[in-house]
Parts: C-alpha cells; sequence; structure tokens
C-alpha cells in the first residue's frame, strides 16, 4: 500500500525510501555494480545509475503515454524474461573470458569506458523482467498519486527514486573501488568470476520464468 502523499517532501521522502528498500535487494545491477567495480574503480556505481536513470526516465514517460497495460501482459513479461535470461549469459561470458587478462591497474581503455559502462546500467535494468512489472503496477500508482501536484510532483518522485538508486550504488562501487588495494590478484579474479557466476543463475531464472509463463 502506497502511504499517502500529502505534500512534495512526502512524495520524496515515499519515493526515496521505497526505492532504497529495491535497492538493497541483490539482483543483476548490485552483481554487476560489484564485479564493474573491481575492475574500474569508484565511477562504475554512478555510470551505471546513469544508464539506469535514462531508461527509468524513458519509461516514466512511456507510462503517462499509457504503456501499463502492455508491460503487464503475461506474453510480454515472458519475452522480456526470455531476452533478459539471453543478455545476462552474454554479459557473463564476457566477464568470464576476461578474467585471465584481468590486473588490478586500471587501464587507459578502461578509464575511457564510461559509454560501456551507461549502456551496460541499460542492459542490466532492461534483463530484469520484474522491473518492468515494478513499474507498470507500484511505479504506476506513485506516478498517479505525484500527479496530483502536477510536473513537479512527478519531477520530486522521479527524483527520490533514482537518487536512493544512486547513493546505495555509489556507496557500494566506493567501497569495492577502494578496497582494490587491498585485493590479491587471485582474489580480484574470484570476486570477478563469482559476479559472472551469479549473473548466469540470474539469467537462468530469468528464462525460466520467461519459459514457464509461455509453455507451462
Amino acid at each position: 500500500m502506497i502511504p499517502v502523499m500529502n505534500s512534495l517532501p512526502a512524495v520524496f521522502f515515499t519515493s526515496f525510501m521505497i526505492a532504497l528498500s529495491g535497492a538493497l535487494m541483490p539482483g543483476p545491477l548490485l552483481t554487476a555494480t560489484i564485479g564493474e567495480s573491481s575492475r574500474h574503480g569508484s565511477k562504475a556505481g554512478p555510470l551505471l545509475i546513469a544508464g539506469h536513470a535514462i531508461l527509468e526516465l524513458t519509461l516514466v514517460v512511456l507510462l503517462f503515454l499509457g504503456l501499463a497495460p502492455f508491460l503487464t501482459n503475461v506474453t510480454v513479461t515472458a519475452i522480456i524474461a526470455l531476452i533478459g535470461g539471453g543478455i545476462l549469459f552474454w554479459l557473463a561470458f564476457g566477464m568470464l573470458r576476461s578474467l585471465p587478462m584481468l590486473s588490478l591497474d586500471i587501464a587507459p581503455s578502461a578509464q575511457s569506458g564510461h559509454h560501456r559502462l551507461v549502456t551496460a546500467g541499460i542492459l542490466m535494468s532492461l534483463s530484469n523482467p520484474y522491473w518492468s512489472i515494478w513499474w507498470a503496477t507500484i511505479g504506476l500508482a506513485y506516478i498517479l498519486q505525484s500527479r496530483q501536484f502536477g510536473i513537479p510532483g512527478v519531477a520530486v518522485f522521479f527524483s527520490g527514486h533514482i537518487l536512493a538508486d544512486l547513493a546505495w550504488y555509489s556507496a557500494i562501487s566506493f567501497t569495492i573501488g577502494k578496497g582494490r588495494r587491498f585485493f590479491t590478484r587471485g582474489i580480484y579474479r574470484m570476486v570477478v568470476g563469482g559476479c559472472a557466476g551469479l549473473l548466469v543463475v540470474f539469467g537462468v531464472l530469468f528464462a525460466y520464468h520467461g519459459i514457464k509463463r509461455l509453455f507451462l
């Protein structure tokens, strides 16, 4: 049940807290943040969330245009799950393939790979069928309630939501990135390999979710 939002500060606070509770739960984006932070440093979290934010802002606009029934369609969510599983397998394969070449020194090419991390943030969000379902239900209800304050209300809602993601994932990224100096190369590769393994697990779960909805 979404709390009654009778002021803009209430819109911001409830949006922030609900988004933070979701961000704290393990998922593909958190796994990617841990893996990429160990490879690229503390910048990885904010850049992944930048991609996440671009996608979510686009979705907020589309929900205004009536996309919610489409996102809750059984066939659509099944297809999203299957495609998402494939994306996670592909990303995990890339991480596993890079393991023998991984070094604790950030190479110049990694320093300039900002666009790749932003794109990864978009793909990680798209790969999760529960993300689209959340926005088509809870997210849409929040948007409708915040619309009582007009465009500022929706802007405050989105700001609270994305700032919660940014705060949590930046904290994770900073902790992992600054802790790189305590890693041996072996531990570093184990962290990245473990994250790749978790992405495979999420990929299997998402693919099963899609197959079950389509055929079972």
